[in-house]
């Protein structure tokens, strides 16, 4: 940085001879500054209010509510009426989605390690009504932490095991006598599953089937009520970033701004994915930093979470003052035509397989096909992708409360990628309803994404 430079005193000989003159202009000035509210003018007021870029986004959520204790309780009611049912013995979750569902913990809550920490549930019947008994297997020195967590139930049970204790020994012994199978969730480390294997050798250990895993792939009002609010901000935080956008900024500049608005909009596990140009023909990228151009597409997925429910959003998008290519501007179109296929097919009653069906059809048609090179979409809730799924080959039926995301793509290497995305719910008609719907559902075109 240069030196500043110097203040420079007027001689005192080119002021002479100015009194009157000066004089005169102090009268002038005076007159106009009396005068001022009688001119047929006026001077530009100074704006003193900031112009926030995030307007709005911290208070479309402001409103949400966690899941109530209520909800958790009939949950676990219904777990237990499904393990009756099946004659299980037992449902067995490490902390993560399912006993986050049923348990509220979370692997946020608690860290997974060598040593488990398990939420099991167990059916009771007496004289006919079956209730739910909650038993928390926690290692003997963490007792107390467990203690704190919050979960909700009737008379739940803490079970201790010790370092030089079987902690599925431990467990199996603390269940009510039954023969019938121990269940446990699908995402359960295997050695875990072994663990109880050997401990109760005389028992089948199974992954849940389809009559437990529905319980949590069927949202409630409450979920989706989340769900709308979560998928709603993000596309709210995705057009305000698209406002502060400019050519010749870099992919990580953006990903920073999108995670300040979503932090702003109170979404926390943040995460963004900015590609620009042909660095969107992976679906993933590339892992380079590149300056936005101005020929450039920009395709935005993003995500966040609120009280324990995600948000996912594509959006591929251009500037007011992008230059698109023609044939890139057809590709979007046929883009949002396949994600409008599929939308319009899905409902309760017919297997995920038609809907990923009806995109790849109109892609097809349009001779994308080959260019279309991943399944349509997942379902979405507690996880970001969880079941069921929207692809070939599924034989998973639709059903009332299942979310999935919908998002074709075309990417075609070394010149551009294109990928729209918006979650849908069934509702109690067995129709699909976007979750974004409240801000207006899929992108209108690549200028207003």
């Amino acid at each position: 940085m240069g030196k500043p430079a110097p203040l420079v005193a007027t001689p005192r000989s080119q002021c002479r001879g100015t009194g009157p003159a000066k004089l005169t202009l102090v009268l002038i000035a005076t007159v106009l500054f009396l005068s001022a509210p009688f001119l047929p003018f006026s001077f530009p007021a100074i704006s003193l209010t900031h112009n926030d870029p995030w307007e709005g986004l911290a208070a479309h959520c402001k409103d949400a509510q966690p899941i109530h204790t209520i909800e958790f309780l009939e949950r676990q009611r219904q777990l237990a009426l499904a393990l009756h049912a099946l004659n299980g013995s037992a449902y067995v979750a490490e902390p993560g989605a399912s006993a986050l569902f049923f348990g509220n913990i979370s692997d946020a809550s608690w860290q997974l390690s060598e040593r488990p920490l398990l939420l099991i549930v167990s059916p009771l019947a007496d004289q006919g009504e079956v209730s739910a008994h909650i038993t928390i297997l926690t290692p003997a020195f963490e007792e107390d932490r467990a203690k704190l967590l919050n979960v909700p139930g009737v008379d739940v049970t803490y079970v201790a095991w010790q370092e030089d204790e079987d902690p599925y020994t431990v467990a199996v012994e603390a269940l009510p006598p039954s023969r019938g199978p121990i269940y446990v969730d699908g995402m359960t480390r295997h050695f875990i599953v072994d663990g109880f294997g050997k401990a109760a050798p005389g028992l089948s250990v199974l992954s849940a089937p389809l009559a437990i895993t529905s319980l949590r792939e069927r949202k409630s009002p409450s979920e989706i009520a989340l769900l709308k609010c979560a998928n709603e901000v993000t596309v709210l935080a995705i057009r305000a970033v698209q406002a502060q956008t400019r050519i010749g900024m870099r992919e990580s500049q953006v990903i920073q701004l999108v995670d300040e608005a979503l932090a702003v909009a109170g979404l926390t596990e943040r995460w963004a994915l900015v590609l620009f140009g042909e660095n969107a023909a992976l679906p993933h990228g590339t892992g380079t930093d590149r300056v936005l151009g101005s020929s450039d597409l920009i395709l935005m997925d993003t995500e966040g979470v609120l009280f324990g429910y995600h948000s996912d959003v594509t959006r591929t998008f251009q500037l007011e003052e992008s230059e698109i290519p023609e044939d890139h501007s057809r590709l979007w179109l046929a883009v949002h035509a396949a994600q409008t296929a599929a939308f319009r097919i899905a409902r309760a009653g017919i297997i995920t397989a038609e809907v990923d069906k009806a995109a790849r059809t109109e892609l097809t048609r349009r001779g994308l096909g080959p260019y279309f090179t991943h399944r349509l979409g997942h379902g979405i809730g507690l996880e970001d992708h969880e079941a069921p799924y929207l692809r070939g080959g599924s034989d998973a039926v639709i059903d009332i409360g299942h979310a999935f995301s919908n998002e074709p793509g075309v990417y075609i290497k070394g010149k551009v990628g294109i990928r729209l995305e918006d979650c849908f719910y069934i509702n109690d008609g067995g129709a699909a309803v976007y979750l974004t719907e409240g801000v207006g559902g899929q992108a209108k075109d690549p200028l207003h994404p």
